[in-house]
């Protein structure tokens, strides 16, 4: 696959996947005026997205959250 959408992942398991060439569209509380908002390879902006997950957690008490994953073109 291409492209997969993951909703509420608490295990961050996108962490498998730094060392593939895969960007990352993550997003908390979409639509939302707490809305967070990160991308990029993986291996760049996944620890990024776990320092904003685990802030934005301790700020709220709880997270809703939504990645995709998607492999660039003719990385297979």
């Amino acid at each position: 696959m291409d492209d997969v959408v993951v909703m509420l992942d608490a295990h961050q398991t996108f962490r498998r996947y730094a060392d593939e060439d895969i960007d990352i569209y993550w997003g908390a509380y979409i639509g939302t005026p707490d809305e967070i908002l990160a991308s990029g390879p993986i291996a760049e902006a996944g620890p990024r997205i776990e320092r904003l997950r685990a802030e934005a957690r301790e700020r709220k008490g709880w997270i809703m959250d939504t990645y995709l994953l998607r492999r660039n073109p003719g990385a297979r």
